[in-house]
């Protein structure tokens, strides 16, 4: 087992029996089961805590189990329609098959489970407990690794999501204090629900990551999505193509993110960390490794520490590789929220290994928390600042990253006081 450093205990400022960091889990997560051969299967969530538990990561952490959001929580969101629909789900059964049943519920991507609400209405609990406890002060960051339904809207299911736990966290942390928060989302997909949830709202700042809209589902997160009203300039997309490796990925991040962030000045940062960007997972087709994925969990703890005190909220969101891929990805999550470094070469503990193997004795299992993937990128010096490498493959990821890059720097950083071809900014 490896030896993992002690978690912090104190933070300047803090109360004095604050904690540095949180885990919010809840056994209650694992309800949120869809149909059998779902790629959402709650399998990847046990596997994590599992791995983390193996791997010594919780111990001497106090779990912070969460109680289901109530309906006043949820109608900070979703409608009361919508709400009503999902109570009362599986008492209006939908052929499997439908294309667009009512509300989103049924469909192939969100067929009707049992217990649909309950299940997830404590995944929205859970988001909902760590926005409290660090609004509190009872923690610096706090990471829940069961959240992330960022594609749930007002009135429908969508993309694997019921409720949107997150929009849920940001309203009520906007009514209880904060005015300046930044969610920013790395997951394949379009943060598309968070995003329409404060299209109009100058306090939250959206930045999300994803995979080309023109190329996977939803088909939005264009760069000329910026916000509307008062707040334009607050929704920032940096849509990426298809086989975007770590490294790639890791530019276009830091080209973007941290100057938006520092513009904004948020109080808090909240990131969906998706783990489907990964070159293994089935539903996507971005390129990153393991570590590149800990490499942006980490650059987003980092912006936190540097513009909002530290407040940090973590939650999951999608991920599909769920043997070789999520489990190592959001225990390396975990870690970084609770200040305890993993290196990624340290080896899988064997008694992981012996159990999965009872469930899944077909699948090769990682023999290290890494893939010893590149991380070294070279960050972006303006437009047309990058030498040819006389490399072709390489030229055409540079060249076709640093496009993405201006094409969300000149449609969002003027609108934040910032120069769009200043790699300053």
């Amino acid at each position: 087992m490896p030896a993992l450093p002690p978690q912090e205990t104190s933070q300047p400022g803090s109360k004095s029996a604050a904690r540095s960091s949180s885990v919010v889990w809840s056994p209650s997560y694992l309800g949120y089961t869809w149909t059998r051969g779902h790629p959402m299967n709650p399998t990847r969530l046990d596997l994590t805590m599992r791995l983390a538990r193996a791997i010594g990561l919780l111990d001497g952490v106090e779990m912070i189990e969460p109680s289901a959001a109530n309906d006043a929580d949820l109608l900070r969101i979703h409608t009361p329609d919508y709400i009503a629909a999902v109570k009362t789900a599986n008492t209006h059964p939908v052929p499997f098959d439908a294309l667009d049943p009512p509300y989103g519920l049924g469909s192939a991507d969100n067929p009707i489970f049992p217990n649909m609400h309950e299940a997830a209405s404590i995944i929205t609990g859970g988001t909902l407990a760590a926005a409290r406890e660090i609004a509190a002060g009872r923690t610096r960051r706090a990471v829940s690794i069961g959240g992330g339904m960022h594609h749930a809207m007002a009135g429908s299911a969508a993309g694997f999501c019921v409720y949107n736990d997150v929009a849920v966290a940001i309203s009520w942390l906007l009514d209880n204090g904060y005015d300046r928060i930044a969610y920013i989302d790395v997951d394949v997909h379009h943060g598309d629900g968070v995003q329409r949830a404060f299209y109009a709202d100058p306090r939250v700042l959206t930045v999300s990551v994803h995979q080309h809209p023109a190329t996977l589902w939803p088909s939005t997160g264009y760069p000329s999505e910026c916000g509307v009203g008062a707040a334009e300039g607050t929704s920032i997309n940096l849509a990426v193509l298809p086989q975007t490796s770590d490294a790639m990925w890791l530019r276009a991040f830091h080209a973007v993110v941290p100057g938006a962030v520092e513009s904004f000045r948020p109080q808090i940062i909240i990131s969906q960390c998706g783990v489907d960007t990964h070159r293994e997972d089935p539903l996507a087709d971005l390129a990153l490794t393991v570590d590149g994925q800990r490499a942006a969990f980490l650059a987003m703890r980092d912006l936190a520490d540097t513009h909002a005190e530290g407040r940090w909220l973590a939650v999951g969101g999608g991920g599909y590789g769920l043997i070789r891929v999520v489990p190592r990805s959001w225990t390396h999550l975990i870690a970084a929220a609770l200040d305890r470094t993993i290196d990624p070469t340290t080896p899988i503990p064997s008694s992981w290994s012996d159990y999965v193997a009872t469930i899944a004795p077909s699948v090769q299992l990682p023999d290290t928390m890494g893939e010893g993937g590149d991380i070294a990128y070279r960050p972006w010096d303006g437009p047309g600042g990058a030498a040819e490498t006389g490399i072709a493959e390489q030229d055409r990821a540079i060249r076709a990253i640093d496009t993405a890059i201006l094409a969300t720097r000149r449609a969002t950083f003027p609108l934040l006081g910032l120069d769009q071809d200043d790699p300053r900014d």
